[in-house]
């Protein structure tokens, strides 16, 4: 999932002018479920002591994610990144599984007494795209970046597990590490449901990095946090002939350049403003030459959307409007949709829980209430859709960029984050798993 650089930009202003990074954030409405949570731990372990015990293993944690993002892997198959991880954990009091069908790692932790399943999740999957950080520790593999920050979530959340671990009898209830690949595209964690990572789990957690948002920060909201993500790939065919003389031919390239105007009268006419949806094409294909008709033209892109509805009725409108424009020019059209992501919905109590948690562990005024979703789509969608539970963004914008919306943004070539924060998403995680 890339964070876009407009992630903060939103809604007609830009959320960072909300943000006193002095110590005056906007957090959700007082009266929000779980205003009234403790943040004092049992056994004398405040959240300020877990962030000090995060920080201590900073050093640990940048290595193990420097080590990940020298040798990124793709999709489902990350064989390498798994053995990491694995050697990680080593020695801890965990129960550790590997995945059947992809590379995964569930690791589970017992607490000391009962109390609920708390699953924290990162994504360990890199992108196919060429890095130009200029790090010292870039891709070692060409054509394979981790651009996105998974090797970050990886190491906080192996960090995680070293704290949980170490406080083992101030937990109630037991704790899950789910650490999916295929985030990028590949649907991992539907894999990963489908093998049981989520049998007994009653609420989950992730982190996403964002290198615009300053260090020391966080980001959520209740309700839908990103969009669906589904693509589109239309061929229209006629017939070819000389470019002479197309009143013999069946021109595809008229009808496919008023599908793709099309497009984007189904958002502007047939959606409710207030129900958004983008439609972006991102590939056109037609022709070979200037004096030949081409018989097919091609174009395809995706559909983001933040309500099922709407996702489901721009799909349909799209196809619809494909179909008679195609036969009004006398062509045919195939019009195929391949569903991906689902909205990722967070659930309003656990949200509350983040916002409170986030205040209490990294300070007043480090929480960030998103007023509006983004349009990028994450699989941890799948994980909500089945327990209760919530996904927010970590501020890692590098120390030498005074703007964090002038950062690099994931999915850049040239994304950088400062590993300073890395201790705060340590700290995020293992208080979220502490504060039942």
């Amino acid at each position: 999932m890339g964070v876009s650089s407009r992630l903060f930009q939103q809604g007609g202003e830009c959320l960072m002018d909300l943000l006193d990074v002095e110590g005056h954030g906007s957090s959700l409405p007082n009266d929000s479920p779980g205003r009234t949570r403790q943040s004092r731990l049992g056994h004398d372990c405040t959240m300020h002591e877990i962030l000090q015990a995060a920080t201590e293993l900073t050093d640990d944690a940048v290595a193990l994610r420097r080590d990940i993002h020298r040798h990124p892997e793709l999709g489902l198959h990350n064989p390498g990144t798994q053995q990491r991880i694995i050697t990680a954990l080593d020695g801890l009091p965990l129960a550790v599984t590997e995945g059947s069908g992809i590379t995964s790692v569930v690791a589970d932790l017992e607490g000391a007494s009962e109390g609920p399943t708390v699953l924290l999740r990162a994504d360990t999957d890199a992108l196919p795209m060429t890095e130009d950080s200029d790090e010292e520790f870039c891709s070692t593999e060409q054509g394979r970046a981790h651009a996105c920050g998974h090797d970050a979530h990886v190491a906080m959340l192996v960090g995680a597990a070293r704290l949980l671990c170490d406080r083992r009898d101030a937990i109630a209830g037991n704790v899950r590490f789910m650490f999916q690949p295929g985030e990028e595209g590949a649907g991992g964690a539907a894999v990963m449901i489908d093998e049981g990572v989520l049998d007994g789990v009653d609420r989950a957690f992730a982190l996403h990095i964002t290198p615009n948002l300053p260090v020391g920060h966080a980001a959520c909201r209740p309700g839908p946090l990103l969009a669906s993500a589904d693509t589109f790939h239309v061929t229209v065919t006629g017939r070819g002939g000389h470019a002479s003389t197309p009143h013999f031919c069946a021109d595809p390239v008229p009808p496919m350049a008023e599908m793709i105007s099309a497009a984007q009268a189904v958002v502007t006419r047939q959606v409710d403003a207030f129900k958004p949806s983008v439609v972006t094409i991102t590939h056109v294909d037609a022709g070979t030459t200037t004096n030949v008709i081409p018989e097919t033209a091609f174009f395809e892109g995706t559909i983001r959307a933040v309500a099922e509805e709407t996702r489901s009725l721009v799909a349909a409108a799209l196809g619809t409007a494909c179909r008679h424009i195609a036969e009004a020019h006398g062509c045919s059209v195939n019009f195929r949709l391949e569903t991906g992501y689902p909205v990722t919905i967070n659930d309003t109590d656990q949200a509350a829980r983040v916002a409170d948690t986030c205040e209490a562990t990294l300070g007043p005024g480090s929480f960030l209430a998103l007023p509006a979703p983004f349009m990028g789509a994450e699989d941890f969608s799948y994980v909500l859709n089945n327990v209760p539970g919530a996904m927010a963004f970590l501020g890692v914008c590098p120390d030498n960029i005074s703007d964090p919306q002038t950062a690099p943004p994931c999915h850049s070539n040239r994304m950088r984050l400062n590993e300073a924060g890395l201790a705060h998403g340590i700290a995020l995680h293992t208080t979220m798993a502490l504060g039942a």
